[in-house]
């Protein structure tokens, strides 16, 4: 007899020669879901997965069926729909229980796998580094764990009855005890790379390097905007999840003070709660973050719907009410005869931008280092002793000096720097007895509540048109 056992961090879709063809099936409960959307976006998923969509399925019910999610009628024309059309696979746009899944792939006679499924398949394709490898497995073990028996149903009939054990069922223990210790290991080594993230995060701190992230929908543009504002080369593809990885680069601010700039995982609706969990030593970036550049698509027909899940999802991991710029991205695919007056009302604090052609990204650069300066900056004012030339020179090196002038028994500085070095050079001046500073709040032009005007955009993008 063959053992089937568990394939550990793969895609459970298989690759074929050719496309698998896929049929989709959604539900609106109470008609309260945007059903087109999330089928639109299932079909988005299932593109990424190289599955070839051919048919559709929905249903409106006031609650799922407990034996197939949908009803058994509309099981039933789903099986019709599948022989029909050849399909090889249907996907349920949610999670679904063992149990359904089970039912309903007995009944349509093809591999039924639900919407969690599909996903923790595309982050198996994109895994590319050790920790997104590990974190992927992890969250694929932790779906599959309770899902075992369903594997292993073809062999239930080998044994029977109570107090008998087939072969199936030891096998199934076995694998059942497999999964657990293997998620016990792998828990183990993304402890420890925890361990290691928050220590960098730490040293950060501890250098007091400004740090922003970019966080939003799948498929946005944050890689694009990354590239865009610090000329790193990190992936870009017009796919959902190309990016699973953090990444860091210099972002350099326009006065020439330096930040931080992390790209992170998108988020989408319906996100599995353990693959959150799965990826926290990933989201620590955002955690610890000074700021958020907070990355919607302006083109999109479910923006609100976008930026909604986006606030959901920060709020679930612990990184809810901090400093945040909304950055309404792909201004250079707006239709000639866009709404400029009703997008500015809705999203009146919002930077809208082009990554792709640059267009925003100065305005962007500015906000970005007023936020550093309402956060980090102190305006410094000193009288020094005559001598005390090494302190000016302390001022030149960390901070911006704006004037220095020389009387006859003191120097007169006029400098801004961030809290931390001028609260050095205070100690440094009181310690040598070398003249007095006073350290005040830079006072920063603030947007809170001037609305953005989009019109200088507009004019750039016709230009271009």
């Amino acid at each position: 007899m063959e053992v089937i056992g568990i394939a550990l961090n793969q895609p459970t879709l298989s690759k074929a020669p050719r496309k698998e063809r896929a049929v989709l099936v959604g539900v609106a409960f109470n008609g309260a879901d945007d059903l087109r959307e999330s089928l639109s976006e299932l079909a988005a998923l299932a593109d990424t997965a190289e599955l070839e969509v051919v048919g559709m399925v929905t249903q409106v019910r006031r609650e799922a069926d407990p034996a197939y999610f949908v009803g058994r009628g509309k099981a039933e024309e789903v099986a019709r729909l599948c022989g029909e059309l050849n399909a090889d696979i249907v996907i349920v746009d949610h999670e679904l229980t063992p149990a359904q899944a089970r039912n309903l792939e007995n009944l349509v006679g093809v591999r039924v796998v639900d919407r969690t499924e599909l996903i923790l398949d595309i982050f198996a394709r994109r895994a590319r580094t050790k920790q997104a490898m590990l974190q992927v497995e992890l969250a694929q073990l932790q779906y599959q764990l309770p899902r075992l028996r369903r594997m292993w149903q073809h062999l239930s009939r080998l044994g029977g009855g109570i107090g008998t054990r087939g072969p199936g069922e030891t096998q199934l223990e076995i694998d059942q005890r497999r999964a657990k210790k293997r998620i016990a290991d792998l828990q183990r080594q993304l402890r420890e790379i925890q361990r290691q993230t928050s220590a960098r995060v730490q040293s950060r701190k501890e250098r007091q390097l400004f740090t922003v992230a970019l966080v939003g929908y799948t498929n946005v543009g944050k890689s694009t905007l990354m590239n865009a504002l610090t000329k790193a080369q990190v992936f870009v593809e017009d796919r959902l999840f190309a990016t699973l990885d953090a990444t860091t680069r210099v972002l350099v601010l326009p006065d020439g003070h330096r930040a931080l700039l992390t790209d992170t995982i998108g988020f989408i609706r319906k996100l599995p709660p353990h693959l959150i969990a799965s990826f926290h030593a990933t989201l620590e970036e955002v955690r610890t973050a000074d700021l958020l550049l907070h990355v919607a698509d302006v083109t999109h027909p479910a923006l609100d719907d976008h930026i909604a899940v986006v606030e959901r999802t920060l709020q679930e991991i612990g990184a809810g009410g901090k400093p945040t710029i909304l950055v309404l991205n792909k201004a250079d695919r707006l239709p000639p005869d866009w709404d400029r007056e009703r997008l500015s009302q809705r999203y009146p604090n919002a930077l809208l931008v082009s990554a792709l052609t640059g267009n925003g990204l100065d305005e962007l650069r500015r906000r970005i280092q007023r936020e550093y300066a309402k956060q980090r900056l102190v305006r410094v004012r000193g009288q020094l002793a005559l001598w005390a030339q090494d302190l000016v020179a302390f001022a030149y090196r960390n901070g911006v000096v704006y004037s220095v002038a020389y009387t006859d028994d003191a120097i007169v500085l006029d400098a801004e720097m961030e809290r931390h070095f001028a609260e050095h050079l205070q100690k440094q001046v009181t310690l040598l007895n070398a003249g007095s500073v006073s350290v005040t709040p830079v006072v920063a032009e603030s947007n809170a509540h001037q609305p953005f005007h989009f019109a200088h955009l507009l004019v750039s993008l016709r230009d271009q048109r």
